[in-house]
């Protein structure tokens, strides 16, 4: 019963922190139907998607202790040591690339604000390093809790951080206009170009 529980609240938390963080990174289309309150409000909907996002890490651990009854192995079949190796080579370059483009986005990543500039820093070799850090340190984590079921459930985050930074370009370029085009061309979308 708690394994299934638990397995609908990470569905749905999944669901509404992708939902509620493509709306947050859409305030200048927004503002053109409801005006200056679209910012708060853009910012109210980027607090809630993280609180829907801990929520779905809370569940990634509860996983670990009530897994789905599947006809999955609950754990790798190799030894936890390798899957916790596994988990550090994913996550420690996840992390840098999440840290440092909060870094360099400022305020900006947890509150969109009309007075922000474009930003430099590490997206000037891409466009989009947090959504990277943060899809593939889902992956990262299952490793480390050893779940097979886990890391395959962890690919959804790829379509969804897609689609989230697809949202958020279509804003930027109403926000920015021909920069932003340009900067586009310039620097790649998850993979920075040559």
């Amino acid at each position: 019963m708690i394994a299934w529980l638990n397995f609908i609240v990470l569905v749905i938390a999944t669901f509404l922190t992708g939902y509620l963080y493509i709306k947050s990174v859409q305030p200048v289309a927004l503002e053109r139907k409801i005006g200056e309150a679209a910012w708060q409000k853009c910012a109210r909907y980027r607090t809630i998607a993280i609180i829907f996002m801990t929520i779905t890490v809370i569940n990634y651990i509860i996983y670990y202790f009530y897994p789905l009854p599947l006809p999955l192995p609950e754990h790798f079949a190799w030894p936890w040591p390798v899957s916790i190796v596994l988990g550090l080579l994913i996550l420690i370059p996840a992390m840098y690339l999440l840290i440092r483009g909060s870094k360099d986005a400022g305020k900006e990543t947890l509150k969109p604000s009309p007075d922000h500039e474009m930003y430099g820093g590490i997206y000037e070799k891409m466009r989009h390093p947090q959504a990277v850090g943060e899809s593939v340190t889902w992956l990262g984590g299952a490793f480390l809790l050893n779940s097979p079921f886990l890391a395959l459930y962890s690919l959804i985050w790829l379509p969804i951080y897609y689609l989230m930074c697809r949202a958020e370009e279509k804003d930027l370029v109403l926000r920015f206009g021909q920069d932003y085009v340009e900067y586009k061309q310039r620097v790649g979308f998850f993979i920075p170009k040559r």
